[in-house]
């Protein structure tokens, strides 16, 4: 059976096609090369802040680094068939966030769905990148920090917004979200 590819991974093959350097990666995406060679070698698991500002010096979708391969037609995903693990987070040793990919083998989408489960002892910091999100609360509750304001969410509430604006999403103990991240690119 062949080895999962990680998003590092992915982000190192896709360098290496485009014959770019960490270094040069690094200055196009004003992140550090430490930072590059981290994500690339999987010591660090970024949030989607820097895996935004790779994917946009690379000139790829955000998508792209969840890929295993791409159907061109509808995608569809059964109960308990995401592509579960992937997860995110901000530099902890506890990671924040678990995301299950809901559509990763979609070919040109411009959208990114995801059943988001967050831990009670989520500390993410808040993220900040172009494009929009919309949040629904499947299980749980939420609380979703946006700007200067504070939004409690309970199972069946939503939330959409521009996710330029420093944001993050924390739980009182669990909760579990659908999440659709759109970037404009």
């Amino acid at each position: 059976m062949a080895k999962k590819r990680t998003v590092g991974d992915r982000i190192a093959a896709l360098r290496h096609t485009y014959d770019i350097s960490q270094e040069a990666l690094a200055q196009r995406s004003g992140l550090s090369v430490d930072l590059i060679k981290s994500i690339e070698e999987g010591a660090y698991i970024p949030d989607l802040a820097p895996l935004i500002k790779i994917a946009r010096a690379l000139g790829v979708r955000l998508g792209t680094f969840m890929d295993d391969h791409e159907e061109l037609g509808p995608i569809v995903c059964r109960s308990g068939q995401g592509v579960a693990g992937m997860r995110f987070s901000t530099g902890r040793k506890a990671r924040d966030l678990t995301f299950s990919a809901l559509a990763a083998d979609k070919a040109g989408r411009h959208m990114e769905p995801f059943i988001v489960d967050v831990s009670a002892e989520a500390e993410a910091d808040r993220s900040t990148h172009e494009g929009e999100e919309f949040i629904y609360v499947l299980e749980g509750s939420v609380v979703l920090e946006y700007g200067v304001e504070t939004y409690e969410l309970a199972q069946g509430d939503s939330a959409y917004y521009d996710s330029i604006v420093p944001h993050r999403v924390v739980a009182p103990k669990t909760g579990r979200l659908l999440a659709v991240v759109y970037a404009p690119f």
